[in-house]
């Protein structure tokens, strides 16, 4: 891999909505360089917005995305591209394509008519395929690929970009939890043998705490809180943001925040509880119902 230049991400007063409807409302916030920073909140509270308009993927009504301390609407596509690499909920790939034509396209922004592919191009993808055990696969096409393949094989034509930050929507999403592991310790693993800084929108608070070193919770288009994952889930956040009563305990393997929810069920013996209710109270019901009907003189007896 080229050298790493540290690229600063940071947004200011941002204003973003779909149609006339706003979703982010004067959001301000700093990247942290050269760590891993999750995003998470409700459904529908802004997490996919705010990720796509830090990646121009989405332009602010207001406000300033900021690479570099320079506005991202002002840098070129293509100068974006070799500094911000992104991962998008559910890409989808041309069909037949095989794993290594599609980590080669990650390499597209760097190419010109007046610069042909060459063979820092070739070690790029390798090593790319390689940091994500697909190069074994590199001749499959994707479509034969399982689903925790082919995420992989997507994370490594970001890779193939070069870029100092890569930015990644859900890539978890309809992974088993075997899965969702390898992929989130592949980040960490990119993350630590380059810097790389990291941005990803997880629903998972558990798998947030785990694997991320600064989260952002989210609630209606604003951030709520932010820092460390101690410092961001508390059952106090946790209740605002989600509507949901918690437990926060220490996590027996990592020692980070573990959310564990209360709900209205708790526990085997309140469901046997709750049952055993239902039965006394269902035969409570039905001997209302043999009273009031003989009351009414539906039940008569049989006439000899």
């Amino acid at each position: 891999m080229e050298n790493v230049v540290e690229h600063s991400l940071a947004a200011d007063g941002l204003a973003v909505g779909y149609d006339q409807r706003e979703i982010i409302h004067d959001l301000s916030v700093r990247i942290p360089t050269g760590k891993i920073t999750v995003i998470v909140g409700a459904n529908a509270c802004g997490k996919s917005t705010l990720l796509k308009t830090l990646a121009r993927l989405l332009k602010p009504s207001r406000g300033t995305v900021l690479l570099d301390g320079k506005s991202i609407q002002q840098i070129p596509t293509r100068e974006v591209a070799t500094k911000l690499g992104l991962l998008p909920q559910s890409p989808t790939a041309p069909e037949g394509i095989t794993v290594a034509d599609l980590v080669g396209r990650g390499r597209y922004p760097r190419t010109r008519w007046i610069r042909q592919w060459s063979k820092s191009d070739d070690e790029a993808v390798a090593e790319a395929m390689t940091s994500t055990d697909v190069l074994s696969i590199a001749d499959r096409p994707i479509d034969e690929l399982s689903g925790g393949q082919r995420q992989r094989v997507w994370i490594a034509m970001a890779l193939a970009q070069e870029t100092d930050i890569l930015l990644l929507d859900e890539p978890t999403t309809f992974l088993d939890l075997t899965h969702q592991f390898e992929v989130l310790d592949l980040l960490v693993d990119l993350n630590k043998s380059d810097d790389r800084t990291i941005v990803l929108v997880l629903h998972d608070l558990n798998q947030a705490c785990r694997f991320g070193d600064h989260l952002i919770a989210m609630k209606d288009g604003d951030i709520v809180a932010e820092g460390n994952p101690s410092e961001v889930i508390t059952e106090d956040v946790v209740q605002d943001v989600f509507g949901l009563a918690v437990k926060v305990v220490p996590d027996p393997v990592a020692g980070t925040p573990m959310v564990v929810p209360i709900g209205r069920h708790t526990s085997r013996t309140d469901r046997t509880d709750t049952a055993a209710a239902g039965s006394s109270s269902g035969n409570l019901a039905a001997a209302a119902l043999a009273a009031s009907a003989a009351a009414n003189g539906v039940c008569r007896p049989t006439p000899e």
